[in-house]
């Protein structure tokens, strides 16, 4: 049977563990810190020394990458392959000696690894890296035998097990690339595990191919300019006694090393956090065929990434995520006002000829089609068109969403503390109804953590509604009644940042309805729904006399 999972410390104790099973050589940057393993030669260990696994400043540093014998494994590793087994290559058990003993990797100062493999063939591997997650590879042959020496370069990312998924159906988590003319491909980890589910592309240039989580990645990145085939593949399936394993590669043509020459290619690594500036500037700077696709933008890329840079702008400008999302969302609001103006002010009309309507409907119940036309000579006569509410709605929807997906995937929200309790704006509202929000001593289910931002914006959802008369239908309007609670349940669980912008577009959108409403001289319903639905239990508890009475009434 599998081993039970290991706790958190349990895992770490054992990564260390691995660690100490190969002499390495260490990397220390302003963005990582952990070691090149010298057996093997592989990119094995790396820790992100600016994000931790929680927003305790106490709290362990992400470990991205972990060696092969530790809890779950995962690594880049390049090489060379060749036909035949008459050439002795470096593998998985070579143990690289380190050209100059005792350095260090940092961003000013690269290492060079030699292995000598007694056949005449000497190969360097020069790794450099830059203060952020880009590491430079250039592998190099030198050929001291009497005979020519074909090999092929490969690289190859390996990763162990099934992550946790946060991203869900919003942003794709598992096996990504850009390949060449075949463009961006997304392959998820169920759907990898599928048969047939590996994919291989034969014959690309540009690109490059990796592995993504919700806030990290890592990719193999080949010379932009060089043809390969690559695959994003199953390693192997899941069985009794192992975990699932996914791997990416590339394997580029035939370097032929002449006797007495040199040759070598240049690679790189990127592993880290999909900063959106930071991968933007390696596209620029490094040539990287689409390399901006690591972060999931959507099908409305052009108007995600646009929202994104704005938002990133405001959270400089007011130094906190969570006003830079308020600030966002009244911006969005004042760029749709024009089209939202038409669709209150077309659905104001449209309540102000509702007494109308039901008449027709009444004097017509029994003949539709002659009830249709005197609705339609009404609408024209009182010049409105019934599309209207509804077309400027259709243009928004895109838009929110767009802002929505950003507000997922962005990592400047990851840990970022808004007011108050919410000391994390990507995590769920730690607070719960069932609990009086903490003044109670015990902890509540998961599935009833219900907070106070989730609270504030299924009231404010409901109050929304109230702007509306009561349904002639009473299915509906129940199913208006329960909504918000049902929204209230299913938001519990997301990110705070998104339930506060929810409940602030609810909050602006309610405020906009009122004011237009006002403006058509359409009364505003609010008030009489409340007392509708509060006076009975207002007269039971004696508040409010009159309240009472207009419910009765």
């Amino acid at each position: 049977l599998p081993a039970a999972p290991l706790s958190a410390e349990a895992a770490a104790k054992a990564r260390e563990s691995s660690l100490k099973s190969s002499p390495r050589v260490a990397i220390e940057t302003p963005s990582i810190k952990g070691s090149i393993a010298l057996k093997g030669g592989r990119l094995d260990d790396l820790v992100l020394v600016k994000y931790r696994v929680k927003s305790d400043p106490k709290s362990a540093n992400v470990a991205l990458f972990s060696p092969a014998d530790a809890p779950n494994p995962y690594f880049a590793e390049a090489g060379w392959s060749a036909q035949g087994a008459g050439v002795l290559l470096p593998d998985r058990d070579t143990v690289w000696k380190l050209e100059k003993e005792g350095a260090t990797l940092t961003a000013t100062t690269p290492v060079t690894l030699v292995h000598d493999n007694g056949q005449g063939l000497v190969f360097r591997r020069t790794i450099s890296v830059d203060a952020d997650y880009m590491f430079k590879l250039m592998d190099e042959v030198e050929n001291k035998s009497a005979a020519d020496v074909t090999l092929y370069p490969y690289a190859r990312l390996y990763r162990y097990g099934t992550p946790p998924i946060e991203g869900f159906y919003i942003q794709h988590e598992g096996l990504i690339g850009v390949l060449g003319d075949a463009g961006l491909k997304e392959i998820t980890y169920a759907d990898v595990q599928k048969e047939n589910g590996s994919q291989r592309f034969e014959g690309k240039t540009g690109g490059w191919v990796g592995i993504t989580d919700k806030y990290w990645a890592a990719a193999l990145i080949p010379d932009q300019t060089a043809t390969f085939a690559a695959t994003m593949r199953l390693a192997s399936p899941k069985s009794a006694t192992s975990k699932e394993a996914f791997q990416v590669d590339y394997l580029r043509g035939a370097i032929v090393v002449p006797p007495g020459a040199r040759k070598g290619v240049e690679s790189r690594v990127f592993a880290g956090a999909k900063q959106v500036d930071l991968i933007e500037g390696y596209e620029t700077t490094h040539g990287i065929k689409q390399f901006e696709l690591l972060v999931d933008w959507g099908w409305f890329y052009f108007i995600t990434k646009p929202l994104y840079h704005l938002i990133n702008w405001l959270y400089k400008l007011l130094g906190n995520f969570g006003l830079a999302i308020l600030a966002v969302t009244v911006l969005v609001k004042l760029a749709f006002f024009p089209l939202a103006n038409k669709s209150y002010e077309s659905m104001a009309k449209m309540k102000k000829l509702q007494p109308e309507m039901e008449r027709l409907k009444e004097r017509y119940k029994d003949d539709k089609a002659a009830m249709q036309q005197e609705v339609m000579k009404l609408y024209q006569k009182e010049k409105i068109n019934p599309l209207a509410g509804c077309l400027p709605i259709l243009v928004q929807i895109p838009v929110f969403f767009a802002l929505y997906k950003v507000l997922f995937v962005s990592i400047d929200m990851r840990h970022a503390p808004f007011y108050g309790w919410i000391k994390d704006l990507s995590a769920p509202d730690p607070t719960s109804m069932f609990n009086l929000f903490g003044l109670l001593p015990f902890a509540v289910p998961e599935y009833l953590a219900i907070g106070a931002w989730p609270l504030i914006m299924g009231v404010t959802m409901w109050l929304q509604m109230q702007l509306n008369p009561p349904q002639p239908d009473p299915t509906q309007q129940a199913i208006f009644n329960w909504m918000p609670v049902m929204f209230t349940f299913l938001l519990a669980s997301f990110p705070a940042g998104l339930v506060i912008y929810w409940a602030w577009n609810n909050i602006l959108s309610m405020a906009q309805q009122a004011y237009i409403m006002k403006k058509q001289g359409v009364p505003v319903p609010l008030k009489d729904n409340l007392v509708r639905m509060f006076g009975p239990v207002l007269r039971l508890v004696g508040i409010g006399k009159g309240a009472g009475e207009s419910a009765k009434g």
